[in-house]
């Protein structure tokens, strides 16, 4: 880089700062002077226009390329389908709402499990799902009006709640062969996925032990639980849609198979009219809205700072960094590879884009430092996939935020896995001694 495009590179960086300053500023900062609901006086969407003008000016294009830029952006192929995602998952929550399957499942489970043990229940749900689904999205998507329900009917904390399920979906996302992230990570580092899996096994059961220990702990409860009448009738859409989880189907088609079941399942075996049906799909669409919106701007704003050379300047600066550590052998350049994921998540909140992005620069690093594929494409994938769980501006935490109505900062902030995961990763790389015979 030239000292100009250093300079355009470090520059880039600042409407991020400034969005994450207003979003997360702003709430703090309410919520200290005990304002109510204080995440939600400045929403998003708008929190990040600000910062999206700084990024056009920076960029110093005509406006026309600029708003190309943005539009490339907003439009990625995976912000388009965490947005479609959005909007099933709001439909499908609403018509089991309507058709009394939430109420059903939450009675249900109410009925077989004990509360104590209903935070690490959901947390095991959760990660199961996700590691057959290959999606985190997917599973909040399918579990989010479940839990809400469980945590109301068993008086636990909605923000707990949330944290769990986010927990489950990160360590499934983060195992699943079928993952994005997975496939990303092996096709970077040219490693084989059963190798990648059996990596990250010993990273992430461990991590999973001790959060479910401590699930299990919070749980503790003494409230009375009353389980009000309900039809069995009115859980099969959920065992349905589970099941196809479990079996691998993809999540769009769970996610609709989901909306069709429970309206049939509402209008032949309870009081529910189809009639209502166009009405209800279009009430769960509305309700993404917000999460929507502002998905499609943090691609755009990911997309400024991509092109300006942002995420290489944190490449090389993280390397850097890293490399100054007196660690042995080549510890200090398996940190590097794990910040070069961890950072580049937290600019652009998409763990997939991140891997990608870090790919080529984490291969040279191994490549140069005899890192095995298996442990570089690892250290891509669990740290990437920690700072998903952490951004309260990733889609994770805006849909838990959506479904609880909570902020995304309590969601993120009871993301326990992530932080004992993060732990549990860092403490191998500087513990652990990798055999030369895997390289």
């Amino acid at each position: 880089m030239t000292l100009s495009q250093k300079q355009q590179a470090r520059l880039s960086l600042l409407p991020l700062l400034l969005f994450v300053a207003l979003f997360l500023g702003t709430g703090l900062y309410l919520q200290s002077q005990g304002v109510d609901y204080a995440f939600y006086q400045l929403p998003g969407p708008v929190a990040i226009i600000p910062a999206l003008v700084l990024a056009i000016w920076l960029y110093k294009a005509p406006l026309a390329e600029s708003i190309e830029v943005l539009v490339k952006g907003a439009g990625n192929s995976n912000i388009i389908t965490m947005c479609i995602i959005y909007l099933l998952a709001g439909a499908f929550a609403t018509v089991a709402q309507a058709t009394g399957g939430v109420d059903a499942v939450v009675n249900a489970g109410l009925s077989l499990v004990p509360a104590q043990f209903l935070l690490p229940g959901l947390f095991v749900i959760s990660a199961i799902v996700a590691t057959a689904m290959g999606t985190s999205m997917g599973t909040i998507g399918a579990l989010a009006p479940i839990a809400v329900g469980l945590s109301s009917q068993a008086q636990l904390e909605p923000t707990l709640v949330a944290g769990v399920l986010l927990s489950g979906a990160i360590f499934g996302d983060n195992l699943s062969i079928i993952s994005d992230t997975t496939i990303a990570s092996t096709r970077t580092q040219g490693a084989q996925m059963k190798d990648k899996f059996k990596e990250n096994l010993k990273i992430a059961l461990p991590a999973a032990l001790v959060t479910l220990a401590l699930f299990a702990f919070l749980a503790q409860s003494h409230a009375e639980v009353r389980v009000q009448d309900f039809s069995w009738t009115g859980v099969l859409p959920y065992a349905a849609i589970l099941f196809l989880a479990v079996a691998g189907m993809n999540v769009f088609a769970v996610l609709l198979l989901g909306i069709v079941l429970a309206a049939l399942q509402g209008a032949v075996l309870a009081d529910y009219q189809l009639t209502n049906l166009g009405k209800d799909i279009y009430k769960g669409f509305g309700s993404m809205q917000e999460i929507f919106l502002l998905s499609m701007l943090v691609g755009a704003l990911g997309e400024f700072v991509k092109q300006q050379g942002g995420l290489q300047y944190l490449s090389s600066h993280v390397t850097a960094w890293a490399l100054k550590l007196k660690l042995a052998g080549n510890k200090a350049q398996q940190l590097a590879i794990a910040a070069l994921a961890f950072v580049s998540n937290l600019c652009i909140a998409n763990n997939t884009v991140a891997i990608v992005v870090t790919g080529d620069v984490s291969k040279d690093i191994a490549q140069h430092h005899q890192i095995p594929p298996k442990r570089s494409a690892s250290l891509l994938d669990v740290f990437a996939c920690i700072a998903q769980g952490l951004v309260p501006y990733g889609a994770q935490a805006l849909l838990l935020g959506a479904s609880f109505g909570i902020s995304p900062w309590d969601v993120v902030t009871h993301s326990y896995y992530c932080l004992i995961l993060a732990v549990f990763a860092t403490a191998r790389i500087l513990v652990e001694k990798i055999d030369r015979s895997d390289f």
